[in-house]
């Protein structure tokens, strides 16, 4: 079986609402393509233009999906779009959006996260004679939709059934004939927005999505919060608000956009204060710092600011590799990690270099880099994470190596790492001071599961 060699991206979702009745499709399109480090696999949008729905969807990147003459035929003033991890092919029927016809018309339906109780729901529906066509527990959703719409009285009270029924991490955005409607996990695990361009409601899963578009950023969707926008307005329903709550604290480590702003906490700002944290916690000799492009980067500034280490750009990363020309066997991933970085010699060249990530997954990418320091002559390697130790996959949907190929889990004490890293010495960012040392806002929780192996106590 292939082995993510890291943690893979999860997935990105856009919704739009123009009540003055412009085409959507194409802001769709800009927004998935500000979305796409969230996802690189497979894209989708559904559009509606009085009640005729218009899909485009396909495996790859949005540049490819949506190219040539394709975004011009997506009509209609209300769509949805999705992005989703890059591991593995999607067959078509498990790429989102998805689309169900009932006896209330159709729906469309784009999702982030796991339901956690799907296969439960998935086995009693099943079990009612209720047919599926893919192998995601997006459809799981979208039959209990269907079968609430029968004694519901509108497409958001039908949602807000569903909402009782599923447990798990999500956001999701719903297109009914009439309606957008978008909806957040009661603990929200995973981050949702609102804008507004012009006459144009707007949801997302980053703000960077409004910035691609010239948004104007209103506000995130709270936790436990569905909102419902058609043509007399916006509805915010807050029947499963006030939980307690447990944004994925990996969102700012790795998934989320730098730029990007999540309930409240500028990713960026987050990311290079705890670069600093971490050179105060884990002070060391050397002449120079470098981020691991592109996701240490934020971090290796913040290190080098607190220590007065300067920053060089001794790695270089190839921004069009792509692990996908590849095979995922060892040799594979060797040529795909060559490609994808270099060394700058002249740089590091006798020199004692500290490089900064953002996590430590399997610890492949890391060990190849630090032998090419040293075969660029840099004197000492130093490795610093600004984020603790992975030690647990996350059991809520993002996509990890089983445990047993986590590196920590497998090198316990710092010499061992070192040894099998390569490196003289390493060092992580307790969970502690990820959380409260970075000044993230006190008002909510955060799930750090694959940091602390602990789940939240109310989602056992």
């Amino acid at each position: 079986m292939d082995i993510p060699d890291t943690v893979k991206d999860e997935c990105g979702i856009i919704g739009i609402y123009d009540r003055s009745g412009g085409d959507v499709g194409r802001d769709i399109c800009y927004g998935l393509f500000s979305l796409q480090h969230r996802g690189h696999i497979s894209c989708g949008i559904v559009t509606n233009d009085n009640y005729k729905l218009t899909t485009v969807k396909d495996n790859g990147l949005v540049n490819d999906v949506f190219g040539g003459d394709r975004a011009a035929t997506l009509k209609g003033n209300i769509g949805i779009g999705h992005v989703r991890y890059n591991f593995g092919i999607d067959i078509r029927e498990n790429i989102q959006p998805i689309t169900t016809r009932y006896c209330k018309g159709a729906v469309s339906l784009a999702k982030n996260g796991r339901i956690t109780n799907a296969r439960e729901l998935r086995t009693a529906l099943e079990n009612d004679r209720a047919i599926f066509q893919s192998t995601r527990d997006t459809e799981v959703v979208m039959h209990l939709l269907a079968r609430a719409r029968t004694h519901c009285p509108s497409a958001e009270t039908s949602m807000l059934e569903v909402m009782r029924q599923i447990d798990g991490a999500y956001s999701m955005v719903l297109m009914s004939p009439k309606k957008l409607i978008a909806c957040r996990d009661p603990h929200g695990f995973r981050p949702l927005c609102m804008g507004r361009l012009g006459e144009a409601i707007i949801f997302a899963s980053e703000t960077c999505a409004l910035d691609a578009l010239g948004a104007e950023y209103i506000r995130d969707i709270m936790p436990g919060e569905l909102v419902r926008v058609d043509a007399t307005g916006i509805k915010s329903f807050t029947d499963f608000c006030g939980h307690d709550t447990s944004l994925c604290i990996y969102e700012y480590v790795f998934f989320a956009r730098p730029d990007s702003i999540l309930d409240g906490n500028a990713v960026y700002t987050v990311r290079e204060k705890a670069g600093e944290l971490l050179a105060e916690y884990a002070p060391v000799d050397a002449d120079l710092v470098c981020g691991i492009p592109d996701g240490g980067t934020s971090f290796a500034q913040g290190y080098s600011r607190a220590s007065g280490i300067p920053m060089r750009a001794g790695i270089i990363k190839n921004k069009f590799s792509s692990r996908n020309l590849f095979t995922l066997d060892e040799g594979g991933r060797q040529i795909a990690i060559n490609l994808k970085y270099n060394v700058l010699k002249p740089i590091v060249s006798g020199k004692r270099v500290v490089i900064v990530d953002d996590s430590l997954v399997r610890g492949r990418t890391s060990t190849k880099l630090i032998g090419m320091l040293r075969d660029a002559g840099a004197s000492e390697v130093h490795v610093r994470i600004a984020s603790p130790k992975l030690i647990n996959a996350c059991p809520f949907g993002i996509q990890m190596p089983p445990n047993k190929y986590l590196f920590a889990l497998n090198y316990k004490t710092e010499e061992e790492m070192c040894a099998a890293l390569g490196c003289n010495s390493i060092a992580f960012l307790p969970v502690e001071q990820l959380v409260e040392g970075t000044g993230l806002d006190k008002k909510f929780g955060y799930c750090a599961a694959c940091f602390s192996g602990k789940c939240p106590e109310y989602t056992k």
